[in-house]
């Protein structure tokens, strides 16, 4: 028996990682994610160059050049904008316009104004990218607040605190909160996001593998062979199995794409990588890590119930249809199941001590979406998660005992006459 076992679950695995669609879908998805790390790169050789210097050519009327040059890169410099230089020049705005046939050169022409205190004019070739343009939106904002507070007479430290951004000290009066909430919520997505779609495409996977069994007729021989116990299990074990191995490729991808972006020269993927550093310092700080560490085994374990559970009840409702047009039907109370998880996975944190999340978070096939999240939150304690885990275990046991039943009568059913008649006996049966 075992044997056929481990047979069945080879052959399973074969015709979904040994197929051409496979190898194809795979080197498309490391393409992809190789090109999305390194986008940069890829559209300056096709002609964009993002190390180019832009160069801002200041005509100066109001003799705050200085003023101006410091403020402007103070700012790129906060924004991470280092591919711009600034010069201030005594050139005509004819001379200057003669010569403006480069797409990396704008000229800013700055003067007083006697109502709005400061007056200004940007010249370019063609438009002005709209980085560019905010850039020089803010510093010369913050240039006409110095003016102003120049010609009102404020003193040095007066301008310091007129210019300078606003201190919030948060004081939380219970000792077990923390202001940890959004980081709690943006690490477990990152675990649970990519469990969310590798859900997806397990119920879409052993979904269609029963209906072609079925529409093949091959059900019908190798039910002969084996037990419907015996092909239930390896269908579970198989695509639970294809599943993992899909999301460890994936993840296999992601670190080539990084390695090869690293040697290509590349810094930032999207953020500064010193911000990347802060932020892990930021979750290490708040404990965030440790908490996550304490109670990983029990987050994994809840993961392989629910995945368990999924195909399952997957592989029990394409038992029931007798095409895969009527399975798309029958698989669309899961996905409903899959979304509200995930978005009241996201509400936790702004619905603090939500009773009904927290109810919500117990109940399988829910609960590996929601709990983890509040239990991260500080919500819940390691103890609730435990138990959220063995209600979970449970569940998975007792539905594979009376989905056998179901699965025994449906897989060699070829006819939706009298189905949930039959489906209903057979759950009653011992």
């Amino acid at each position: 028996m075992k044997t056929k076992f481990k047979f069945l679950i080879k052959q399973s695995l074969n015709k979904k990682v040994k197929t051409k669609w496979f190898k194809i879908a795979n080197l498309v998805i490391a393409i992809l994610l190789i090109g999305i790390f390194n986008i940069d790169k890829i559209i300056s050789v096709f002609g964009g160059d993002f190390d180019d210097i832009e160069y801002i050519y200041v005509i100066d009327k109001l003799n705050a050049y200085d003023e101006f040059e410091n403020i402007f890169n103070n700012t790129a410099k906060t924004l991470d904008m280092k591919n711009y230089k600034i010069e201030n020049t005594n050139e005509s705005e004819e001379v200057l316009i003669n010569d403006l046939k480069d797409d990396n050169k704008i000229i800013l022409v700055i003067s007083y104004d006697d109502v709005n205190y400061l007056n200004s004019k940007v010249i370019s070739y063609n438009e002005v990218s709209s980085i560019t343009s905010q850039l020089l939106t803010t510093t010369l904002t913050t240039l006409k607040s110095s003016i102003v507070a120049k010609e009102n007479n404020f003193s040095e430290e007066q301008l310091y605190a007129l210019s300078s951004p606003a201190n919030i000290d948060v004081q939380l009066i219970n000792p077990s909160a923390s202001n940890k909430d959004m980081l709690s919520v943006g690490v477990i997505m990152i675990i649970i996001v990519p469990c969310f779609l590798l859900i997806t495409l397990l119920v879409q996977m052993i979904g269609a593998e029963v209906n072609d069994e079925k529409t093949t007729r091959s059900m019908e021989i190798i039910i002969s062979n084996v037990s419907p116990k015996v092909h239930f299990s390896s269908k579970i074990v198989a695509s639970v199995s294809f599943v993992l191995i899909q999301g460890s490729l994936i993840l296999l991808y992601v670190l080539i794409a990084y390695i090869i972006r690293i040697l290509m020269g590349g810094s930032r993927i999207l953020i500064d990588n010193s911000e990347i550093s802060n932020l892990f310092i930021s979750i290490k700080n708040m404990g965030i890590l440790n908490t996550l560490m304490k109670g990983l085994p029990i987050i994994l374990i809840l993961f392989i119930f629910s995945f368990l559970s999924y195909a399952i009840v997957s592989g029990v409702l394409a038992s029931m249809t007798t095409s895969t047009e009527d399975f798309q039907q029958l698989q669309t109370p899961l996905m409903i199941i899959l979304v509200l998880g995930y978005y009241l996975s996201l509400m936790a944190s702004t619905f603090e001590g939500s009773l009904f999340i927290k109810i919500v978070s117990y109940v399988p096939m829910l609960s590996f979406l929601i709990s983890p999240t509040l239990y991260l939150l500080g919500q819940v304690s390691l103890i609730e998660l435990f138990i959220t885990t063995i209600i979970s275990g449970v569940f998975t046991i007792v539905i594979f005992k009376y989905g056998l039943r179901i699965y025994k009568v449906g897989i060699l059913n070829y006819s939706s006459e009298n189905l949930w008649k039959k489906i209903f006996k057979s759950i009653k049966e011992k």
